[in-house]
């Protein structure tokens, strides 16, 4: 019996196991691997899905998505993350990704942005608040300089220590 074949990218070893024993009892077969080269090695077999972690310890999931679309054309890509930002959500789809999804998310919720078994998320009632636009909009300027946060800071007119105090806050409305 051919078993739909997932590959897990994620470098928190308890969540990836975890993700992965998940996964396995609703039918998957799940590939794991812990950083990028692993995960570009995995990657030479054929995959349903791929999902792949924002951040991989000191590298970014963001740029393994070309590379894993390259290597699984047919295979659907979701990235997920702690790490939520719009810009990063245009970033990864404009890489590769099909589909981009916050942590913390559920099981089901994985497989649903995964294989958009569901109804697109409805748009919020109440707009976004000016804070949380301001960190969207520092996390994007920090993507764009490759996480480098003194070039981020000049980019944006800010001393380098004023951009890290904004940046180790969380995003408005998240505790």
């Amino acid at each position: 019996m051919n078993l739909p074949r997932l590959l897990l990218i994620d470098d928190d070893e308890s969540f990836r196991r975890v993700l992965a024993r998940a996964l396995s009892r609703r039918g998957y077969a799940v590939v794991e691997a812990g950083d990028g080269a692993s995960a570009l090695v995995a990657a030479t077999q054929a995959f349903d899905g791929v999902i792949v972690d924002l951040r991989l310890g000191e590298e970014s999931g963001l740029h393994l998505l070309a590379d894993l679309r390259a290597r699984q054309p047919q295979a659907r890509i979701l990235l997920l993350t702690g790490y939520a930002s719009i810009a990063t959500a245009v970033e990864a789809i404009k890489r590769g990704a099909d589909d981009y999804l916050p942590k913390p998310a559920q099981v089901d919720e994985i497989l649903a942005a995964l294989f958009a078994t569901a109804a697109p998320a409805p748009i919020p009632a109440t707009p976004v608040h000016p804070r949380r636009l301001e960190w969207e909009h520092l996390q994007r300027v920090l993507a764009e300089h490759a996480g480098n946060v003194s070039a981020a800071a000049r980019a944006l007119g800010l001393h380098r220590r004023s951009l890290q105090r904004k940046l180790g806050k969380k995003p408005h409305g998240e505790r």
